[in-house]
């Protein structure tokens, strides 16, 4: 109760008021089975001020940062460089700490940065509108779904096998309790099953979502989907993990995508042991209206001076209350500020740039790689699924990788506990942090462990 102004007489003054005699009594409404008693977490004793920064500095000191390790992590958070200039900006006053723009006439700047974000969005994915940002990928798929069944007016939702797991739980759990079914097709290989995903189809599905590139890093043709989902009079929805792809392979909207959604931590946000993302979601001009989030436009006034304002804004704290669309604020203004900033930044050329040098550094590594350890087959992006011969010489190359200060890919039983083989697989990325000697050293690791 430190730093809580109250004592006990005057909380027991409030719940005498309120008719209460403890503070227990304010939870009766929740099920005895689902509260937690300070007793059962067995936490430990109170420490000083000074020995909880001790405690919390020695723990930070264990960590190793990216920058000085060779990083070959991907799975949805990438290891990309970002400009010293996006830090520099996101750390001005009037940017860090703004608020929600509901005065248009004093956020003039907030709005046109939202503005040139959604811009340059659209523009990236290859859509006609982008919003001002989700949370996350994960909660742009799952709203993505929530959109579709209210365009199609249908029920049932499916979700390739392609598509990055997490993606596919949050999008579950959004659904749960919704009319109509998710489903999830059964992975097969490490690969988007297109020929699977189509046959799944029919008349009551309301949307198809595929990740492309897909979690595993392939990259495959969505033609085929398109006249599909024609046919069947469904949305195709396209998610994406590393956004910056759309800077060297064909966007979502090259294949007719209706709404393309995903992460945007690519674009100048650090790893950050998994947050804050930034969630990108974008669709066709007609279903603007049933957009979720915020979106920002340019009119002019009536002196003909330009303006910016929030053209839409279908949240629950303003009009449109249980018939919003989403509840998503403004803490991830930040965000979409630290990626306009990187994308002003790096231009047409420097996105591309970047691109050439994440899918290059995959393929050098994979034709490199010893007789012992595969690659998954087909074209990638900028990550992949390698298998060894067995667990137990994935995991000596992992031991001996972590003590070479590499971050070798993820064990991908942790994130997907359905592939097959994920005992003996890595998922691993590249990105234009990767150079030929981080390479070098990753596989005279690997032909050490046979």
């Amino acid at each position: 109760m430190r730093f809580l102004p109250h004592t006990e007489s005057d909380r027991q003054a409030m719940l005498t008021r309120i008719g209460a005699t403890q503070m227990s009594d304010l939870f009766e409404d929740i099920p005895e089975q689902l509260r937690i008693s300070p007793q059962s977490l067995d936490l430990p004793g109170a420490l000083s001020e000074a020995a909880i920064v001790r405690k919390f500095t020695q723990a930070a000191e264990r960590n190793r940062h990216a920058l000085n390790t060779r990083c070959f992590l991907g799975g949805g958070t990438y290891h990309h460089f970002i400009p010293s200039v996006v830090d520099y900006i996101i750390s001005r006053g009037e940017f860090l700490t703004a608020y929600t723009p509901y005065q248009p006439e004093i956020s003039q700047g907030t709005l046109q940065t939202l503005f040139e974000f959604q811009t340059m969005v659209a523009r990236l994915t290859g859509m006609e509108v982008s919003n001002a940002s989700m949370y996350d990928a994960a909660t742009s798929v799952a709203e993505a779904a929530l959109m579709a069944k209210r365009v199609t007016r249908k029920n049932r939702v499916i979700l390739a096998n392609g598509v990055h797991p997490k993606y596919c739980e949050v999008t579950t759990n959004y659904l749960s309790h919704l009319e109509g079914s998710c489903v999830r097709l059964p992975q097969s290989g490490y690969a988007t099953d297109l020929a699977q995903t189509i046959a799944a189809i029919d008349e009551n599905t309301a949307c198809v979502i595929v990740q492309y590139p897909d979690f595993y890093g392939t990259v495959y043709d969505l033609a085929q989907l398109r006249i599909a989902c024609d046919t069947h009079k469904c949305l195709m929805v396209v998610a994406f993990a590393d956004v910056s792809a759309f800077a060297l392979i064909d966007p979502p909207g090259h294949y007719g995508a209706d709404i393309a959604v995903g992460s945007g931590q690519a674009l100048g946000i650090p790893m950050g042991f998994g947050g804050p993302h930034l969630g990108l979601f974008t669709c066709k001009q007609k279903y603007l209206r049933q957009m979720p989030g915020r979106v920002c436009g340019l009119t002019h006034d009536v002196n003909g001076q330009r303006g910016f304002v929030l053209t839409l804004s279908t949240r629950e704290q303003h009009i449109r209350r249980e018939k919003a669309t989403s509840n998503i604020c403004s803490n991830q203004g930040l965000m979409c500020t630290a990626a306009a900033t990187y994308l002003t930044l790096m231009g047409d050329a420097g996105l591309e740039t970047v691109a050439k040098h994440s899918a290059a550094a995959l393929q050098s590594l994979i034709d490199q790689l010893p007789s012992h350890v595969t690659a998954a087959s087909g074209p990638h992006y900028n990550e992949t699924v390698i298998t060894f011969s067995d667990q137990h010489t994935r995991d000596q190359f992992l031991s001996r990788a972590h003590a070479a200060n590499i971050f070798a890919g993820i064990a991908l039983e942790t994130i997907d506990s359905s592939a097959e083989r994920a005992e003996a697989s890595l998922l691993i990325a590249t990105t234009e942090m990767i150079e030929p000697d981080d390479i070098s050293a990753l596989v005279q690791l690997l032909e050490a462990c046979q």
